[in-house]
């Protein structure tokens, strides 16, 4: 009887324990964090901590970096522009919330904001400042200052989970892929024709470097119009991909878009009811047609979505041919109510 007794109060003291530290999480979880949708513009369309003790401990939990962001709010038109621009792409928003820990600093306050300002010794009434730092606050890469791009933001992410060893997620690698090829203005148009266009949009959107596919019609014959990165891959080397399959380079004449076709294996699936970017209903449409796994490709609220929308039988909203920011939007506010 006095062995149970002490395994019952053994057991009972884990229980506490255990409990005691969820409680413990989610007392942090609910402290001071700011809303997109109702946050000044400079901070765009993440949500952020405002307490950097809050922060490192949430760091420490959850095995993540920290993002400071230290910002003027309200702010100057740079700092509004990289609210509008950089913090407010849906992909970058969800991978600073989902891969770090994100916390803004006002840089034009008293305070607390004002110590962590003297801590790392920052300017007060700055430009836009990028810090990744870890859970004892010290930087894991290059501050960023003076380059206000996405790109920018993108390097230095990337940067910080390579050096922590942590995985590149897919959405996010696909991201990075569409800045840098816009960054570079490397991104490059040709076109192939074939028997059939779905076949070559399958074939042509799993190179590494192209950027997107489109199906359609040239001169009598179906076509496949490619955009592609020429720092990643140069035109020869997709000519020389495409002679092995059997498709032909054609010279640009009287193109017309496939308006029903463009991505047929991602229109059957209900993929189409996601908002995506271009590269991903490349690389999703391209998966699905050779039997890939085309999940790699979303971001966890979009991988969400599809769960949900893989056990309904609503009839939901085609959001995939749409301008992605705006499709995004639309299917936030609806996933919300």
């Amino acid at each position: 009887m006095k062995n149970n007794a002490r395994k019952n109060r053994t057991i009972n003291h884990q229980i506490l324990f255990i409990i005691t530290i969820l409680m413990s999480v989610t007392f942090i979880s609910a402290q001071e964090k700011t809303t997109p949708g109702n946050q000044s513009e400079e901070l765009g369309e993440v949500s952020w901590y405002r307490d950097y003790d809050t922060a490192l401990e949430l760091a420490e939990q959850q095995g993540k970096e920290v993002l400071i962001l230290f910002q003027e709010v309200p702010g100057c038109a740079t700092c509004r522009n990289y609210g509008h621009n950089v913090l407010s792409h849906p992909l970058m928003v969800e991978a600073i919330e989902d891969l770090f820990i994100p916390l803004a600093i006002y840089n034009n306050k008293g305070g607390k904001d004002k110590q962590i300002l003297q801590k790392y010794k920052e300017p007060s009434w700055n430009n836009p400042v990028v810090r990744i730092v870890n859970k004892d606050g010290d930087n894991t890469v290059n501050r960023i200052s003076g380059n206000y791009s996405a790109i920018a933001l993108y390097k230095a992410m990337n940067e910080s989970l390579f050096n922590a060893n942590k995985p590149i997620p897919g959405y996010f690698k696909l991201l990075g892929d569409e800045l840098f090829a816009s960054n570079n203005k490397s991104a490059k148009e040709t076109y192939f024709k074939m028997y059939c266009f779905w076949t070559g949009e399958k074939e042509l959107g799993k190179i590494e470097g192209v950027l997107g596919t489109e199906a359609g019609f040239m001169g009598g014959h179906e076509v496949v119009k490619v955009k592609y990165d020429d720092e990643v891959i140069d035109k020869s080397k997709i000519a020389k991909y495409v002679r092995q399959v059997n498709f032909t380079p054609i010279a640009k004449s009287n193109y017309r878009t496939a308006k029903n076709d463009i991505q047929y294996y991602l229109e059957h699936t209900n993929y189409k009811y996601l908002p995506l970017t271009e590269v991903q209903k490349t690389k999703i449409n391209s998966a699905l047609g050779t039997g890939k796994r085309a999940e790699q490709y979303l971001s966890p609220k979009q991988l969400k979505w599809l769960k949900s929308l893989n056990n309904s039988s609503v009839r939901n909203e085609v959001l995939f041919n749409k301008d992605f920011v705006m499709a995004w939007k639309s299917k936030n506010k609806l996933a919300s109510k």
